[in-house]
């Protein structure tokens, strides 16, 4: 069943076909997963956000027009349930009070250690930020790609194929260019 065709499979499924379902979770979770830990979301809220996908495939499957672009399907209510937990989670900041009180960074001066600590954060927050700046003025296209193929672990081209409707012979020079853009971009 693994090798049937896809649009067999997801008109299966919406006929309770055990197995038909089975299989499209083996040929589709790397892609779901890989798309949620593109968004940078924690593994509870990646799996969170992968099994509300996957329940709204099962609400949805009898009313997908083209079966057979099931993967773009998924990718695109991947990418929606990541922005709405995003949105969900926006006020919660986690804290870790163990950095607050680990004084191992520099040996004796624990503030030197904290101010040498949040020094390198503050660093390393401003490198990301412009980062992502920079890739937020990429073309959508080249956005959705690096984000897609950051996700650890990342997807198969096949995956990425179907998220981005894609040739697979494409991605690697399309990847390519859009590097060479964010390059551009980062000056």
């Amino acid at each position: 069943m693994e090798d049937a065709d896809i649009g067999w499979l997801v008109t299966a499924a919406a006929d309770g076909d055990k197995a038909a379902w089975q299989a499209l979770v083996r040929r589709f979770a790397g892609l779901i997963w890989s798309i949620t830990r593109a968004y940078r979301l924690s593994a509870a809220d990646a799996a969170d956000v992968s099994q509300t996908t996957w329940l709204r495939l099962a609400e949805h499957i009898g009313k997908i027009n083209n079966p057979d672009r099931v993967g773009a399907w998924l990718a695109t209510a991947a990418r929606r349930e990541c922005l709405q937990n995003i949105r969900a989670n926006a006020r919660i900041v986690p804290t870790d009070d163990i950095t607050w009180f680990d004084d191992t960074a520099t040996g004796d001066d624990p503030t030197e250690g904290a101010v040498l600590h949040a020094e390198r954060e503050r660093e390393d927050a401003q490198r990301a930020k412009a980062l992502w700046a920079a890739v937020a003025r990429l073309p959508l296209r080249c956005r959705e790609l690096i984000r897609i193929l950051m996700a650890s672990p990342p997807p198969s081209y096949a995956e990425v194929a179907a998220a981005l409707d894609l040739p697979v012979g494409s991605i690697g020079p399309t990847r390519a260019r859009c590097l060479q853009r964010l390059r551009g971009e980062l000056g």
